[in-house]
């Protein structure tokens, strides 16, 4: 018998999936518990909507991702830090600052955690980071450090 599973069910698939189980299986455990429906047209047709639905917003989702990557390369963040009398920054910059600033200076609001730090701010200058904003699209932000 084919179903469709509305829920995760181990050793069986992921929801949405479309399996093929024994009719007692189905009848006796997976209807009653509500963890699939029988793949009949109606449930089919569904089917195919949710995935055509899930498929466009993935495609909204990285378009915007791209876009949002376009414009990080075009802008540069610029932090004020205060120092010491040798030069160096009290503590160090962290990706909850860089994105308060992005957001506070260029309206661009990412999250601090698709910020990658492959070293830590301690000091003045210039720094390039990438910013993974969807899986298969990363950005590059210029943040520069000033007294």
């Amino acid at each position: 018998m084919k179903v469709i599973l509305t829920q995760d069910v181990k050793a069986q698939g992921k929801k949405g999936d479309l399996i093929t189980v024994s009719e007692g299986y189905a009848r006796n455990f997976l209807f009653p518990k509500k963890l699939a429906v029988e793949a009949d047209a109606k449930a089919m047709n569904e089917l195919k909507n949710q995935e055509a639905s899930k498929k466009f917003r993935l495609e909204a989702e990285r378009a915007a991702a791209k876009e949002t990557a376009d414009r990080l390369s075009s802008v540069t963040v610029v932090i004020p830090m205060a120092h010491g009398a040798d030069g160096r920054l009290y503590g160090s910059v962290t990706s909850k600052e860089i994105a308060e600033q992005l957001k506070a200076q260029h309206g661009i609001e990412i999250d601090r955690r698709k910020i990658v730090m492959s070293e830590s701010v301690k000091a003045y200058g210039v720094y390039s980071f990438d910013v993974k904003l969807f899986p298969d699209v990363v950005g590059k932000l210029t943040v520069k450090i000033d007294g």
